[in-house]
């Protein structure tokens, strides 16, 4: 609340006339990361410093002017300084420290050094132009495309019903059990069928092989004793013979087959005897002859009587010999 009187003429006040390299206190914080080059403390980018401002002389961008600031180290109060750099829109570095590396401005430097090329190549060549407008339309293409499916899935998921998605997996499980279960089912009802169709045939197979075995059997049996045929008379006079009956048999068979030395029929023939009609004659002569014949009678019985003794002992030996044959074919069968 000043007075100001009605004759004040503020043209009337002199100007101060103060030098152009003036300096000012002001409050800043560090603008990138640094590092002293006298005592090496870091200094980090947002480090708060009570800074001297002064206006760059001879030195300006499009009319823009450059300002200088003065800070000290925080260890050894060693003076940085630092100005603006309107061309790049950054702070350049100018003395007592160095600034830390930073990716960022690499790659914007990068950046701009690639889009001079191209501007460069473009001035020159027309064609190139046109291969990059080209390129560029379909870098837009599929940029907007993403940005469609992006919004597209960004709809479908506030659109999803959480709980009907839920019950859809859980009916879809019960069908996958369902069907691995009848899947299962299957499987056994087959394995259990062929099961029992090879039990069959195996079954079959065995009793085929137990009738062959039988009737190998019997061609065995039928085949063991094929002299069989000459007892067969045997077995139509009597079902159960005897021992006695069976050494008889054989015995008659012997004699059919060797003919039979102990009858007395055919022993006969070689027994000759006197006739009567002999001992007539002899009586006639007298007497001597009568006692010559006398011991001829008595011979013609000895000799009778030794030869009908001889043929009886030839069959009864011959008998025994056929007897005892027998008994042996007895005992070995």
């Amino acid at each position: 609340e000043k007075y100001y009187p009605p004759d004040f003429d503020p043209s009337k006040i002199p100007k101060l006339k103060l030098p152009k390299d003036r300096q000012y206190v002001v409050r800043l914080m560090a603008p990138f990361n640094m590092r002293c080059k006298t005592c090496g403390e870091y200094i980090y980018k947002g480090k708060k410093f009570n800074a001297r401002k002064e206006t760059v002389q001879n030195e300006q961008y499009l009319g823009l002017p450059i300002f200088r600031f003065y800070i000290k180290c925080t260890r050894c109060l060693a003076e940085i300084t630092f100005k603006t750099d309107p061309e790049n829109t950054d702070y350049a570095m100018e003395h007592g420290a160095t600034r830390n590396f930073q990716a960022e401005k690499l790659i914007e430097e990068e950046e701009k050094k690639i889009q001079r090329e191209r501007e460069e190549e473009e001035l020159n060549n027309p064609m190139k132009v046109l291969e990059n407008r080209t390129r560029d339309s379909k870098m837009e293409m599929e940029v907007l495309e993403n940005l469609q499916e992006l919004k597209e899935l960004n709809q479908r998921q506030a659109a999803v019903d959480f709980e009907s998605m839920l019950e859809q997996y859980k009916e879809l499980e019960k069908r996958q059990r369902q069907k691995e279960q009848e899947e299962d089912e299957r499987e056994t009802k087959e394995m259990l069928e062929r099961a029992l169709v090879k039990r069959l045939r195996d079954s079959d197979s065995d009793s085929d092989q137990e009738e062959e075995k039988r009737k190998e059997q019997q061609n065995k049996h039928a085949a063991e004793r094929p002299t069989d045929i000459l007892t067969t008379d045997m077995s139509t006079d009597s079902k159960v013979p005897s021992s006695t009956g069976v050494k008889r048999q054989k015995v008659e068979s012997w004699e059919r087959s060797v003919g039979g030395m102990g009858g007395k029929s055919t022993l006969g023939s070689l027994v000759v005897r006197k006739k009567p009609a002999a001992t007539n004659t002899a009586q006639q002569p007298g007497a001597g002859n009568a006692t010559a014949s006398k011991p001829a009678k008595i011979c013609a019985p000895t000799t009778a009587s030794s030869s009908q003794t001889a043929p009886a002992q030839n069959s009864s030996s011959l008998s025994l010999l056929g007897a005892y044959s027998d008994s042996d074919d007895s005992n070995s069968d």
